[in-house]
């Protein structure tokens, strides 16, 4: 039977994926429940020095000795992660293939040739030193995001090549709502009231362990919860008792709630 109650996609966690802001908070509330650094990756499925690196990262510098340490944010720690990440992206050529570059525009616009015409002329003919000269996929890229003085229209086999007709499938198992029926307005982080939830599952003494967490896309403001399980009835539990908590204003807090982890509903 479909689950009517919120959107559902399923996303399985990959082995060697980077931590999420749902997994760095789920990191913070078993840190508080006493567990060390491999229970932890034991219950977020990483490794070790995975929690001890993003503990590190997230816990500020101490200022003084007096008081208490500071703790680990899920918050820095995103924030160190987005700004290590913005940096350690491969460095364009645009700029040492100057020459190469417009000896391709010229070509194209004279001659009319395709960007895979210009790179095996040059190859063959040694115009250019292999370190002054780009792959036609890199001058796909580059034409696209505009980092060429020619414009897409202008590459004769561009506009030759047809799109891929994405086929529905008929049969496709359905988990809930799609994510296509969600607002548009949820998607661009102008409104808050937009959440997204997750599941972050392990196992401790046996028994399963489940923190259900909500991150409000606008704000980023995030709620970890502790549920007896992974299952539609334990998630259900806890709307009701999110809807009594806050009452009439439950649907101006939450106005959406996406879930991209699985549940079984029945």
């Amino acid at each position: 039977m479909d689950c009517h109650h919120c959107i559902t996609e399923s996303a399985e966690r990959k082995k060697g994926q980077h931590l999420r802001i749902e997994d760095r908070g789920a990191i913070k509330v078993l840190e508080k429940q006493g567990l060390g650094p491999r229970a932890i990756a034991r219950q977020i499925g990483c490794a070790p020095s995975t929690v001890t690196n993003e503990l590190r990262r997230g816990t500020p510098a101490r200022k003084s000795n007096k008081g208490k340490a500071p703790g680990y944010s899920p918050k820095l720690g995103e924030a160190v992660y987005r700004a290590n990440r913005a940096s350690c992206h491969r460095h364009p050529k645009a700029g040492v293939c100057s020459n190469f570059t417009s000896w391709v525009v010229r070509q194209i616009r004279e001659h009319k040739w395709s960007l895979d015409a210009c790179c095996g002329y040059a190859k063959r003919h040694d115009l250019f030193e292999p370190s002054e000269m780009v792959c036609s996929r890199t001058l796909y890229n580059m034409v696209w995001k505009g980092h060429l003085s020619i414009q897409p229209t202008e590459l004769p086999e561009a506009l030759k090549r047809k799109a891929k007709k994405h086929r529905v499938r008929e049969n496709k198992k359905r988990y809930g709502t799609s994510i296509s029926s969600r607002p548009e307005i949820a998607s661009l982080r102008l409104e808050e009231g937009h959440w997204e939830g997750d599941t972050v599952v392990g196992k401790r003494a046996g028994k399963e362990a489940v923190v259900f967490s909500l991150l409000e896309k606008k704000t980023e403001t995030y709620l970890a919860f502790r549920i007896p399980g992974k299952t539609s009835e334990a998630v259900m539990n806890l709307m009701n008792t999110l809807h009594d908590e806050y009452g009439e204003h439950f649907s101006q807090v939450f106005k959406t709630i996406t879930v991209i982890r699985k549940f079984t509903c029945s």
